[in-house]
């Protein structure tokens, strides 16, 4: 057996750190980019429910959150059994809660917004925290959040009554996008 001088075991650290580093970013891609798909399949179907007949759009929402909320629910616990890592416990679902009631108080309570306004603050408003991740867990989620910002400001500012397609489009397709991604890297 060869003894390995300081300069090799130095290396040696930061090559498993880097493997570490990589696997650990892998299984959150993984794991996200399921979540932005299915995600983004049922916004999509929100924001073209609410173009193709506005007067249901309420609860075509109220619909897109329970089936999200359960199918991110479902996804965590598949994986947990796959990998044997918990992903999704109750504090993601307090922090979920506490993050839908701050912004319903914002966009409700606080600023009495318009349906229109309403689907531009909400997407803004994840993506907002998706671009923050994305300076933790990978360039991705922020690139990823940033664009959809972008696009919704665009549609918002310079779309008239084709905003709600305009939004299936940027954002239900844009998340579904984005898993795709994810997923191949």
């Amino acid at each position: 057996m060869t003894e390995i001088d300081r300069k090799e075991a130095v290396s040696a650290l930061a090559d498993i750190e880097d493997i570490v580093h990589r696997v650990r970013q892998s299984r959150i891609y993984n794991l996200a980019s399921l979540m932005l798909i299915m995600w983004g399949v049922l916004v999509f179907a929100g924001y073209l429910v609410g173009w193709l007949s506005p007067g249901y759009s309420g609860y075509a929402w109220f619909a897109v959150y329970i089936l999200g909320i359960v199918g991110s629910v479902v996804i965590s616990a598949t994986n947990r059994r796959r990998t044997g890592i918990r992903t999704f416990d109750y504090r993601m679902l307090i922090a979920f809660a506490l993050f839908m009631a701050f912004g319903i108080f914002v966009s409700v309570w606080l600023g009495h917004f318009s349906s229109r306004q309403l689907n531009a603050f909400w997407p803004i408003y994840f993506m907002l925290v998706y671009t923050i991740g994305g300076l933790w867990v990978g360039r991705m989620f922020a690139v990823i959040g940033l664009t959809i910002i972008a696009l919704t400001m665009v549609g918002y500012f310079f779309l008239g009554n084709a905003f709600d397609l305009w939004m299936a489009f940027v954002d239900g397709c844009g998340l579904v996008l984005g898993g795709l991604w994810m997923r191949r890297s």
